[in-house]
C-alpha cells in the first residue's frame, strides 16, 4: 500500500477551483493512476486544511504506485515540489489499539416519497446519530470504537460536468481510539474505505499507534 502527501498551493487558481468542486479534485488525482484501475484497486484521499494558516494537505492512499508527474508540470500547483510517497505494510493483529482519523459522510438510506421504489441517502446531522453510524461501521469492518470526537462539519460540492447537476455531500471528521476485533475485516476496511462519498474525499481511515499523535 502507498501513502502520498501533497502540499497544495491555496493561491493557485486550479487548486481554488478544486477546493470548491471536490469532484474535479478527484479527477485530477486520478490522473496519477492507470485507466482503467487494476482489479481491487481503490484510491482514497482526504483533504486537510489548517483553519489558522490555510495550509492545504492532500493525503492519498492506493495499492498502485502513483505517478504525480502531471502535477509537477503545473507551475506552483504544489508548494512542496516533490510529493512525499511511502510504502506501508499492514500488520494489524486483533486486540491492537490505534488512534484513528476518518473524514466520513454519515448517512442513512430512506425511500423517496416521490419514487417509493428508490432509496436516497439522507445526511445524519445530529451528533448522537453520527456516533451510532460510526459504531455500526465498526461492527461491520472489524473494529470497536473506544473514544471518539466529532469535528469540522462541512458540505462538499461537486459536478461531473457542465451537463449534470451539482451534488452536495455533508461530512464530518472523526478522531479517536479504536481496537481491532477482526484483522481481516479491518484490513479490508483500510484498503476499501469506510462509508460512502469516497470520490469526495471520504472513507480514508488514517491510523497511528495509541497513544501517539496522528502524523
Amino acid at each position: 500500500m502507498y501513502l502520498s502527501q501533497l502540499l497544495l498551493n491555496p493561491r493557485h487558481r486550479q487548486v481554488q477551483r478544486e477546493l470548491s468542486d471536490r469532484y474535479q479534485l478527484h479527477r485530477t488525482l486520478m490522473r496519477a493512476f492507470p485507466d482503467p484501475l487494476p482489479p481491487e484497486e481503490r484510491v482514497l484521499h482526504r483533504l486537510e486544511i489548517d483553519p489558522h494558516t490555510g495550509r492545504v494537505i492532500l493525503l492519498v492512499q492506493s495499492q498502485t504506485p502513483p505517478d504525480w508527474s502531471h502535477l509537477l508540470e503545473k507551475p506552483h500547483y504544489l508548494l512542496r515540489r516533490t510529493p512525499a510517497v511511502k510504502s506501508v505494510e499492514l500488520a494489524l493483529a486483533a486486540g491492537s489499539k490505534l488512534r484513528f482519523r476518518l473524514r466520513a459522510n454519515p448517512t442513512r438510506k430512506m425511500r423517496s416519497q416521490r419514487h417509493p421504489h428508490k432509496k436516497t441517502r439522507v445526511p445524519l446531522i445530529h451528533e448522537p446519530k453520527q456516533v451510532a453510524w460510526l459504531l455500526r461501521k465498526g461492527e461491520l469492518h472489524g473494529f470497536r470504537v473506544l473514544q471518539q470526537r466529532i469535528s469540522q462539519p462541512e458540505t462538499y460540492r461537486g459536478r461531473k460536468d457542465r451537463n449534470t447537476p451539482a451534488i452536495q455531500v455533508f461530512t464530518v471528521q472523526f478522531d479517536g481510539i479504536l481496537v481491532v476485533t477482526d484483522e481481516d475485516a479491518f484490513a479490508q476496511a483500510i484498503t476499501s474505505g469506510v462509508g460512502p462519498a469516497k470520490s469526495f474525499g471520504c472513507g480514508l481511515l488514517s491510523l497511528a499507534p495509541a497513544p501517539h499523535a496522528l502524523v
